[in-house]
């Protein structure tokens, strides 16, 4: 692995813009012109003489500039300076918004001679360093409010403010997962040709080879029908004719070589469309053999890889290599294509195959173009008996039905998966659970003005002081979590939610919210209902919230799979007037807004770096995806702890490269609810009655009455 180094960047000075500020709200704005001969621009030096009044366009533009630089502070924490300096950010001019470096640079370069530009991953902005202020100067007054045309062809404004160097850790060259392997140039581009024009995409469609109705690509299947609905094949309905007889001396090639050690018997041929991609996914363990190879043809595309606690390393494929996936890489890495029309890249023209790295001074844009997958497997005939248990669905569903054994092992289970880790991660976990959900709100407001509500496993207390008419008490099982609710000034104290010290009866309502999802039998978690029935009133009101296992329902995706994600087709909508306020806002992750579902950093936070996985021990549960569906009910959910984290922000000033080490990963246990699973636990109660159950952002919701 390379060693760290430190590039030169930008970085925050604690100058104000006030007087910048002020002057452009006034009708009669006077600005220096910071150059005779050139463009109004805002001045940057107050000793100029020579003033003239804004035109209406000069102020529409100060307005976004100014805008921009407010922007870039309340979001990225990057502050700009009123002084000329060496270094500019360049707002609208990233990767992020579809500017690539080839297009970028040559701008620049006009100006003076360019030192750096660093253009980081996924954000909207960048940066330039010049070699002389003088230059620098020259830049700030030519370019602002230059248009330039980005790479679909649309025109977008740039907005240059200056700011002071700063250092950007920049960490080493991230290993490929362990038994991945890409292999450039596999084929010539004679035999890529003959694969491509082999494939037929308009022979009859009775044909049972013929491409599957799919939404964002064309698909056909040879030898097995692969089904995507669970990863698998149907092995005892093998399809007519085999593999293509084109593919036979090339898999033949394959194996004589050693690139392959089976020869395959399915073969899966994709073709995508520029801005189509498929899901992150791991071929299921049982339909398939280790090896899975896929070979590219048309286009080059990036492939994102992920394990299960939140790592992601993206894998360049290039035309005409060939992707072998083993061993860890292919049993317990998802892999998948994000849509998009641009992938971020390597700028250096000998890197091809391999990680995309987080060298800020070597990434650009590369357009994607029609892309052929030539995806072979060999059917398993047997049983997996791989060495990732946890995620195996042959051997899940031999230790499924034994776990927990008793009520005592469910016990140890959620004292070492739920309580344990909620100490250890409460002041980060506090620090995402800020914003209240609307119909828990709705709840508590509905009440009636004094009366007595419990909040069963109310964490950091953010629902304590919704309704200031409601005297509320709450309880929590972590320590750590109820001494934040005290910092706060509200009442609360510990106890385990199966055992609440407080009078029967006595309550007009309680909520639990986002807490009977972690016990791990269904007795328990009836239990958990029955003491919240105890403690209301005759005509007392519960409310109560869980996960739900239907992430996606009524054909919408919950926040849980949507969050950190953004629409390629609505970045495809901004015009070169969107401002940069929106452009940067587009672009910031919204954590914590999902009470039942664990809030994550930003995968941008986790990418090109080492990370740092507790131990599970002693467990039988499958490690879920973070962002993904369930594919089990009871499960183990990662959380990367950040130190000191703030208020549901990345601690890094300017994202996936920041020099904050990535904290621990601790595992948290979950049981999902089915669709009806909760009403017929409440109903499993003598003395209550079901007013309302209802479906809210992957969570699965009811209102119970006490009769």
């Amino acid at each position: 692995m390379a060693a760290p180094r430190r590039v030169d960047v930008l970085v925050p000075s604690a100058a104000s813009w006030d007087r910048v500020g002020e002057a452009a709200e006034g009708e009669s704005t006077r600005v220096a012109r910071t150059q005779p001969e050139s463009r109004r621009s805002i001045a940057m030096d107050s000793n100029h003489q020579s003033n003239y009044k804004l035109s209406k366009t000069e102020k529409k533009f100060l307005r976004k500039q100014i805008k921009a630089r407010h922007t870039l502070l309340r979001h990225e924490g990057i502050e700009t300076v009123s002084y000329a300096t060496q270094s500019l950010i360049v707002a609208n001019g990233g990767l992020g918004n579809r500017v690539s470096r080839n297009q970028l640079l040559p701008v620049l370069e006009k100006c003076g001679l360019v030192d750096a530009l660093l253009m980081p991953p996924n954000k909207p902005y960048s940066f330039v360093r010049y070699k002389t202020v003088e230059e620098s100067k020259k830049a700030y007054d030519i370019l602002n409010g230059k248009e330039i045309v980005d790479d679909l062809g649309q025109k977008i404004i740039l907005y240059l403010n200056f700011v002071e160097k700063a250092q950007w850790k920049e960490l080493g060259l991230q290993a490929l997962p362990p038994g991945l392997m890409v292999i450039e140039d596999i084929i010539s581009s004679e035999d890529e040709k003959m694969l491509l024009e082999s494939v037929n995409w308009t022979e009859d469609t009775d044909n049972q080879n013929f491409q599957k109705s799919l939404k964002h690509r064309r698909v056909k299947h040879f030898g097995y029908e692969f089904h995507y609905e669970n990863n698998h094949v149907d092995k005892d309905k093998p399809l007519p004719g085999g593999l293509p007889d084109i593919c036979d001396s090339i898999l033949e090639k394959w194996l004589k070589e050693g690139f392959i050690k089976h020869k395959p018997d399915q073969l899966t041929v994709n073709q995508y469309e520029p801005g189509h991609g498929i899901p992150a996914h791991v071929d299921t363990h049982s339909a398939f053999e280790d090896e899975i190879v896929s070979l590219s043809l048309g286009s080059e595309i990036v492939m994102d890889f992920k394990h299960p606690d939140g790592v992601t390393v993206p894998v360049m494929l290039p035309c005409r290599s060939l992707l072998v996936m083993t061993g860890e890489s292919r049993y317990l890495w998802t892999h998948g294509i994000t849509p998009r029309k641009f992938d971020t890249v390597q700028a250096s023209r000998g890197h091809k195959s391999g990680i995309i790295t987080g060298d800020v001074e070597d990434l650009t844009l590369s357009k994607r173009g029609i892309r052929t997958s030539f995806t072979f497997r060999k059917v398993r005939q047997t049983p997996c008996n791989c060495s990732y248990p946890l995620v195996c669905d042959s051997q899940m569903k031999e230790t499924s039905t034994s776990f927990p054994e008793s009520d005592k092992e469910a016990s140890q289970l959620e004292q070492e998966y739920v309580h344990q880790v909620y100490e250890e991660i409460a002041r980060h976990f506090s620090s995402t659970r800020h914003t209240p959900w609307p119909h828990i709100v709705e709840f508590l407001k509905a009440l009636p003005s004094g009366s007595l509500v419990a909040d069963i496993g109310c964490g950091n207390g953010k629902y304590l002081g919704i309704n200031k008419e409601l005297y509320m008490i709450g309880c929590d099982r972590s320590q750590n979590l109820v001494d934040i609710c005290r910092e706060k000034h509200y009442q609360a104290f510990v106890c385990d939610a199966l055992a609440v010290p407080i009078r029967s009866g006595s309550c007009d309502a309680c909520i639990s919210i986002a807490v009977i999802h972690h016990f791990a039998t269904a007795k328990r978690r009836v239990a958990a209902l029955q003491e919240l029935v105890r403690l209301l009133r005759p005509g007392g009101k519960a409310l109560i919230y869980v996960w739900a296992m239907e992430q996606e329902y009524n054909n919408n995706k919950s926040k849980y799979l949507k969050e950190n994600r953004i629409s390629q087709e609505k970045k495809e909508e901004i015009s070169n007037d969107t401002s940069v306020q929106e452009l940067l806002v587009k672009q910031m992750p919204d954590v914590g807004n999902q009470d039942s579902a664990p809030s994550v950093p930003s995968i941008n936070d986790f990418q090109d770096r080492g990370y740092n996985s507790r131990k599970v021990t002693n467990s039988k549960l499958p490690i879920h995806t973070n962002r993904t569906s369930f594919h089990s009910q009871d499960l183990l959910v990662p959380w990367h702890l950040k130190e000191n984290p703030g208020k549901g922000k990345s601690i890094e000033p300017f994202g996936p490269l920041g020099s904050h080490d990535p904290g621990p990963v601790f595992h948290r246990y979950y049981h999902v609810f089915c669709e009806g699973e909760m009403e017929a636990a409440c109903q499993t109660l003598s003395n209550i009655s079901i007013l309302q159950s209802y479906y809210d952002q992957g969570n699965w919701c009811v209102i119970l009455q006490k009769v």
